[in-house]
């Protein structure tokens, strides 16, 4: 009864919960559903925070030290909102050997940001991937989930700097 109460006021609070609470009840809030129910909260907040996770710990009756460890070691799940925009860039072989590197460094330079960080104004998130599958556009570039390959380091930035100039038509 208290799991459902609680259920009902944080979809009172935020229609968001109404996705992740019918994710945990598909499963009947069965401690095997935490990774796909951090996927519903990852997929409608953006990133996971503190109060989500005890939220799931104790709907799904697993420890929170268990919910943090699960979302804090898989690689696709983050704990610090994102930027407006996320820039994704592969560091697959392929991509690696065209050029990845140099891109990374060229929006560090730019931008003052490293792999899994956002720039202070929350405009930008910079990730990596060990792979996109998009081997033959090697480097590939993922701008606000739109693969875009053979890019170099000069367009890559010309693309971010749209996003900084509040220029939507990318």
């Amino acid at each position: 009864m208290e799991a459902k109460q609680g259920a009902k006021t944080k979809e009172a609070q935020d229609s968001r919960w109404r996705f992740v609470n019918r994710t945990m009840r598909v499963h009947g809030h069965a401690p095997h559903a935490l990774i796909e129910t951090l996927h519903a909260v990852q997929e409608h907040f953006g990133f996971l925070d503190l109060e989500a996770l005890k939220y799931v710990a104790g709907a799904l009756h697993v420890p929170l030290s268990q919910v943090y460890g699960v979302a804090t070691f898989y690689h696709y799940f983050t704990m610090k909102p994102p930027g407006e925009h996320t820039c994704v860039v592969c560091k697959g072989t392929a991509c690696y050997i065209g050029g990845a590197a140099a891109i990374l460094n060229s929006i560090g330079d730019e931008y003052g940001i490293a792999p899994g960080e956002t720039t202070p104004d929350g405009k930008i998130s910079l990730v990596t991937a060990r792979c996109l599958g998009s081997c033959g556009l090697a480097p590939a570039v993922v701008f606000d989930g739109e693969v875009k390959g053979r890019m170099a380091s000069h367009e890559v930035l010309d693309r971010i700097r749209r996003w900084t100039n509040h220029d939507t038509d990318v």
